[in-house]
C-alpha cells in the first residue's frame, strides 16, 4: 500500500513519522507534500527514503490510500485539486472533525473515511478516531485498521459523538498538559522546590500513572482510593480540587462544542446541506 500525506503542519507530520517509525509503512511507501515545500523536505531529511511531491495532485496520483491533513476551510479546495486523478480503488482520508464522511464523499467518488488522531500516536500509543462512508470498502477499512494498530487503538465511533471523543483523544493531551503546569507553577510558588526538580518529578508521576493504568494494576478510580487515605494528606488536596474545579470540565466540553458548531456552519456553507 502507497501512503499519501497531503499538508505536512502539526498533525501531518505526526502521522508520518508515527507511521513509519511504528514500522506500518516503510518510507519508500510514502508521498508526502505541503503547500509550504520545505515542511516536507524537512521530514524527508529525516526519512531519506520517502519522496516529496511537488503539489497534492501529484500525491493523490501516486498514492492508494490519500491522507487529507489540510485545515478545515482548506478541504475542499484539496479535495477539487484532486478528485481528476482519482480512481475508484483509492481511500481518500481526512482528519479534520468538522467535515464528515458524507461531505467528502460528495465530491469524490472512491472510497471514503475519517480518523482523527491524537499527538500520542506519535508515542505508538493512544486511541485514532475511525469513521467510514457509506462506500467505504471492507478491504480498505481492514486495510487502515490494521495500519493504525501499529501506531493507536483504533476505534470506530458514531457521528454524533465525533466531537467530544476528539476533545478526549485528541484535546485531551493539552488540556491535562496545562493542568499539570498550573500545578508545577503552583508547588515552585508556595514551597522552595526548583521549577526544574517540580517538572521531573511530575513528568515521572505522569509515566508512572499511565504504567500503572496501562498494565491494569488500577483503576483510575480505585487508583485513588489507594493512595487518598481517610483523613490523610491526599484527602486534603482532593477535598480542595472538589471545591476548586467545580464545573470546570463541563464548561470546557460547552465552549469546544460551540466552537465545533461554528466550524460545521462553515463546512456546510462550503460543502452545501
Amino acid at each position: 500500500m502507497k501512503i499519501g500525506i497531503i499538508g505536512t503542519g502539526n498533525m501531518g507530520r505526526i502521522l508520518a513519522e508515527a507511521l513509519i517509525d511504528g514500522n506500518a509503512v516503510s518510507p519508500s511507501s510514502m508521498m508526502i507534500t505541503n503547500r509550504t515545500l520545505s515542511k516536507a523536505i524537512e521530514i524527508q531529511k529525516i526519512y531519506p527514503g520517502l519522496s516529496v511531491g511537488k503539489n497534492a495532485a501529484e500525491v493523490a496520483e501516486n498514492a492508494d490510500a490519500i491522507f487529507v491533513c489540510v485545515k478545515p476551510h482548506h478541504v475542499l479546495g484539496v479535495l477539487e485539486t484532486i478528485n481528476p486523478v482519482l480512481t475508484s480503488d483509492k481511500c481518500v482520508i481526512s482528519i479534520t472533525s468538522p467535515i464528515s464522511v458524507e461531505q467528502i464523499e460528495s465530491k469524490v467518488d472512491c472510497s471514503v473515511m475519517r480518523i482523527i488522531p491524537s499527538i500520542t500516536n506519535r508515542a505508538l500509543a493512544g486511541v485514532s478516531l475511525f469513521s467510514f462512508g457509506s462506500r467505504c470498502t471492507t478491504v480498505w477499512r481492514e486495510a487502515l485498521f490494521t495500519l493504525f494498530k501499529k501506531v493507536s487503538v483504533p476505534l470506530e465511533i458514531e457521528e454524533k459523538i465525533t466531537r467530544v471523543a476528539s476533545d478526549i483523544v485528541s484535546c485531551g493531551p493539552a488540556f491535562f498538559s496545562h493542568l499539570v503546569q498550573s500545578f508545577i507553577n503552583g508547588a515552585v510558588k508556595e514551597t522552595e522546590i526548583d521549577q526544574e526538580t517540580a517538572t521531573k518529578l511530575s513528568s515521572e508521576m505522569l509515566i508512572g500513572l499511565g504504567e500503572l493504568l496501562k498494565q491494569n494494576h488500577y483503576t483510575l478510580q480505585t487508583l485513588q482510593e489507594k493512595v487518598c487515605v481517610k483523613g490523610g494528606i491526599t484527602g486534603e488536596g482532593i477535598t480542595v480540587l472538589e471545591s476548586e474545579t467545580g464545573d470546570m470540565f463541563e464548561k470546557i466540553f460547552q465552549a469546544t462544542h460551540k466552537k465545533f458548531a461554528e466550524e460545521l456552519k462553515k463546512t456546510k456553507e462550503q460543502f452545501g446541506p
